[in-house]
Parts: structure tokens; sequence; C-alpha cells
């Protein structure tokens, strides 16, 4: 079983989201996550969180689309592809979801 790293991009932040939505949409909006959270099931290993704006912590600017993230178990990646097919970020003006294997460190 591997674990990978789901980024959740958009153009605007999740902050600014949440701010310009009203109540209803944002229920709207976590009925769509139950309900992708119920078909994925134990494929969530940490379902994850909306993200605020970013810091670097030496030189460079932050990159500020990230706006949230998932950990998914799968025995592949195109498990992970396919859970994520439907998913509601996508109803997201501008949204991506971008998928990376974590890989084990050296020796652990």
């Amino acid at each position: 079983m591997s674990r990978f790293l789901v980024l959740y991009r958009a153009p605007v932040s999740s902050r600014e989201q949440m701010e310009s939505s009203t109540p209803e949409q944002r229920q709207a909006g976590m009925e769509l996550w139950q309900a992708w959270a119920a078909k994925a099931g134990s494929a969530i290993d940490d379902l994850g969180a909306p993200l605020g704006e970013g810091v670097i912590v030496r030189d460079g600017e932050a990159y500020n689309d990230i706006a949230g993230f998932s950990i998914l178990d799968a025995d592949s990646q195109q498990t992970v592809v396919g859970l994520l097919q439907d998913h509601p970020h996508f109803h997201t003006p501008g949204g991506q979801i971008e998928l990376h294997e974590m890989l084990r460190p050296p020796g652990m």
C-alpha cells in the first residue's frame, strides 16, 4: 500500500472562496465533499483541510495556489486517479488536483 499527497490548486485562495460564498453554497460544497469521502472510504488516510496563505521560510515568494490537501492510501497511482475523477474540487473555477506519491526516505 502506498500513500499519496493530493494537492488542491486554485487561482483563488480558500479563505477568499469561503468568505465570498453564502452559507448555502458552503453547505452544498460540504455535502459534495462528504459524498466524495463516502465513496473514497478507507482510501482516505487524512481528509485534510483548506489551507491559508503560505510564507517562504528563507528567500523567495510563496506559491499561494495550493488551496488544500488530502492524504490517500492505495495500491497504485491509477487507483487514486480513479478516485479523484469526480472530486468536488473540480467545481472550483480553475481548480486542479495534483497528486504525488509519498516515498519512504532511504533507511526508513
